[in-house]
């Protein structure tokens, strides 16, 4: 008789080692810059700075998401920057209402006579939609004066959103190019609703003075900038580490036998639609909170950020960090994200040939475009891959 295996089971961590090395690498990374902020330590990086590098988490995380359900599931999303966005426009809702409220009262504050309620909400209304010709606030912004509802809206709009869409599309068995193509038609009919004035959301002015912290405005931005990157830092974490758990286990087995031969994972008795569903819902929801955490920072968002070219670009991260990997995800997304800081920014010097001068914002997406392609024909599995090579190498 065979004795039984009491060999203890090693914890999820244990068995994973790259996700400690991940979160003690993001841990330092936070730690640095905290140390060098303006709104903390030496000054040496300014709040601008501090800004770009909490956004670039923010895009970290969504390309983690979008690893999740392209490089893992073999759903090549183009519209998951759409979900990111909408999650901008549902926290950008109540910053925007409860700043222009606070602005409102205190200008009224010393009226003749005290206003009314009515009065207040009229005046709120014509602030926020007088650009587009408005004087009424649109049905859709009756929870924007209440933050706990509109934090729901972040993660229901764009959970709601994908499983309607993600239902239609897998009990239809559309799969490939095809779900691609609507995916990319999703989001190009979203961001086209949006451009209209009518629409509730100021139209092609988008939602403006989002780093406007209500409560907070006695604080400099200096420790608003840090203290949101403080939270992307946490919510990269708190995402990587979530996907890495669902990735490790049966689930993580069956997704990405789902990838590799959907026919033979259905055959085998499991509900492909059910699984693709759950990963398409969770990773949209993931992408909204990462909006909501970025637009604060960013200060605006508008219908141009839902675009479909935004959510090809979040595609090029991931091949470019290495697809299957969720580390190869983070690095592509903050490689590409700071180059193309870098380059637009002013902070690439010009090149003068002589006969033509080489403007950096102009040729960033050439560039883009000309690496996206040497990575595909040189290093196919991008730049995660060639860590990979070194590390067996060692």
């Amino acid at each position: 008789m065979s004795k039984p295996d009491i060999t203890p089971r090693r914890s999820f961590l244990a068995e994973n080692p790259s996700v400690m090395w991940f979160l003690g690498c993001l841990g330092l990374f936070t730690l640095g810059v905290t140390v060098l902020a303006e709104g903390f330590g030496v000054a040496l990086l300014s709040t601008s700075m501090v800004k770009i590098l909490g956004m670039t988490l923010c895009l970290c995380l969504i390309a983690v998401a979008m690893d999740v359900v392209w490089g893992y599931c073999g759903i090549l999303s183009l519209g998951h920057f759409a979900f990111f966005g909408l999650g901008g426009y549902a926290i950008g809702m109540w910053l925007m209402y409860a700043r222009t409220e606070s602005i409102v009262v205190e200008s009224l504050a010393n009226a003749p006579i005290p206003p009314t309620q009515e009065e207040i909400n009229d005046a709120i209304a014509t602030q926020i939609f007088g650009v587009v010709g408005s004087n009424e606030l649109p049905l859709i912004w009756a929870f924007a004066d209440s933050l706990f509802m509109q934090l729901l809206f972040v993660v229901l709009v764009p959970g709601l959103l994908a499983l309607v869409f993600g239902w239609l599309a897998f009990r239809s068995r559309v799969t490939g190019v095809y779900l691609s193509i609507l995916t990319q038609a999703m989001t190009l009919a979203l961001s086209l609703y949006l451009f209209q004035n009518d629409t509730g959301l100021r139209g092609n002015n988008g939602l403006s003075g989002l780093q406007n912290i209500p409560g907070l405005l006695h604080l400099p931005q200096s420790t608003i900038a840090l203290w949101f990157f403080w939270a992307s830092a946490a919510a990269l974490g708190l995402g990587y580490l979530f996907f890495a758990w669902l990735i490790s286990g049966k689930f993580g087995s069956v997704i990405r036998g789902i990838r590799d031969n959907e026919n033979r994972v259905r055959f085998l008795g499991y509900h492909v639609e059910s699984y693709k569903l759950v990963i398409f819902t969770l990773t949209a929801v993931v992408s909204g909170l990462a909006g909501a955490l970025y637009y604060p920072q960013a200060g605006i968002i508008n219908p141009a950020e839902i675009a479909p070219i935004a959510s090809i670009y979040l595609a090029v991260w991931v091949a470019i960090g290495g697809r299957g990997r969720l580390y190869g995800a983070v690095i592509g997304a903050a490689v590409v994200s700071l180059a193309s800081s870098w380059f637009t920014g002013g902070g690439a010097p010009d090149i003068d040939l002589g006969f033509y001068t080489i403007n950096w914002t102009d040729w960033w997406l050439v560039l883009l475009g000309l690496g996206f392609v040497a990575v595909t024909l040189f290093f196919p599995r991008g730049i995660g891959g060639l860590f990979d090579m070194l590390v067996r190498k060692s």
